[in-house]
């Protein structure tokens, strides 16, 4: 149960550094800097592909036949993942809104 606990939490901190740097991204193409908003989106996807990675393990694992204990944390991990993968989704067509003004 530690180890998926352990889990949730890198997911949950990859997950919410991706999120702010898509939230970043944003404010950066409202001042016109697009330069930097680019860079900070590429951010965002660094960071959600570290949280996804400790998904997939944990996928890994189940298929693999080793189920893992639901806890709340790792539910909440879940929510928090798909919920920053949407933000980055969502700055990416915000910031093109704002470049093509």
């Amino acid at each position: 149960m530690e180890q998926i606990t352990e889990t949730a939490f890198q997911i949950i901190l990859y997950a919410g550094n991706g999120k702010s740097s898509a939230m970043e991204a944003i404010q950066e193409a409202k001042k016109d800097d697009f330069e930097r908003a680019d860079e900070l989106i590429e951010e965002a996807g660094t960071e959600l592909g570290k949280a996804h990675e400790f998904q997939t393990r944990l996928l890994q694992q189940e298929a693999d036949g080793k189920e893992a204990p639901l806890n709340v944390m790792l539910v909440h991990s879940q929510d928090h993942l798909m919920t920053s993968m949407t933000v980055r989704d969502l700055a990416v067509e915000i910031i093109e809104i704002y470049r093509n003004k």
